[in-house]
């Protein structure tokens, strides 16, 4: 061990998953024991946030490059100069925000993210927060029945389901990427494996999940509300509250989110890198 290595506190903020890490800057570059404990922590906790950090976007990008190769949204242009480095904004005349429904990013493309890294740069006095829910969970306490049922089904993915689309519509309009002929809409396993933990993890979501591939959409809609609510009972999810300079580091294979949409009338700046990742299986 690096006896001149910072000591990392990593403290669980619900039963459920979430923990923040404390005693590391992660503006710096990082040693290779540090980013095994904050990858350790990840896959443990499902989602790990920073307080009080300082990110340039070169920073970000530097970050998040530690934890894997870097994707792009397909739907949002990047920062100018940084392009991996992508804007999540509600201003204050703005009525719907980026996120803000229960979802797994990006499911719709044949590859989703590993994960993301959400940095807070701008946020309201009060409000704004982001609830997490853990998969894992959700899939382990279905009765065996419906694991049995649901196992070797596949979910049909959709950008255009109008619930989440709505959210990217301002952003979208302001920095198109050129690139709508994109594949955006894909079919996943319902209960994928973690490549990493080799846990099962319930994966459709209200925001992008359309039907039960091989099903109507009439037939596929009480099952799939059925998942809906059960996925993102209370004791699967933790809430953070954001404050100046805190980042969020979710997994997006075994974690859904839900950017809470209360309020209106201020602006809230985030910055999001990306992380590539696998075709679930």
């Amino acid at each position: 061990m690096n006896a001149g290595r910072p000591i990392i506190e990593v403290k669980p903020i619900s039963p459920a998953l979430g923990a923040e890490i404390h005693g590391v800057n992660i503006s710096k570059p990082l040693d290779d024991e540090t980013v095994a404990d904050i990858r350790a922590a990840l896959l443990k906790h499902l989602v790990v946030f920073f307080r009080d950090q300082h990110l340039t976007p070169e920073a970000l990008i530097a970050f998040a490059r530690r934890f894997g190769e870097l994707a792009r949204y397909p739907f949002v242009k990047g920062m100018d100069g940084h392009p991996d480095v992508v804007e999540v904004i509600k201003r204050e005349d703005e009525v719907h925000n980026f996120g803000g429904i229960w979802h797994s990013d990006t499911t719709y493309l044949e590859r989703p993210p590993m994960g993301s890294v959400l940095y807070a740069c701008q946020i309201p006095p009060v409000g704004g927060d982001t609830l997490f829910a853990n998969m894992y969970l959700a899939y382990e306490t279905l009765s065996d029945g419906m694991k049995t049922f649901l196992d070797g089904l596949k979910a049909v993915n959709s950008a255009a389901k109008p619930d989440a689309a709505v959210g990217r519509i301002e952003r979208k309009a302001e920095r198109p990427t050129g690139k709508d002929e994109i594949k955006t809409v894909s079919v996943h396993p319902i209960a994928r494996t973690h490549p990493e933990t080799g846990r099962r993890a319930l994966y459709v979501n209200r925001g992008h999940t359309v039907k039960i591939d091989g099903f109507s959409e009439e037939e596929s809609r009480p099952i799939l509300e059925y998942l809906y609510t059960h996925q993102t009972r209370p004791e699967f999810t933790c809430r953070f509250r954001w404050t100046p300079g805190a980042v969020a580091f979710w997994d997006n294979r075994a974690a859904q989110h839900n950017a809470i949409n209360d309020y209106q009338g201020y602006r809230r700046v985030m910055r999001r890198v990306t992380l590539a990742g696998e075709k679930p299986a």
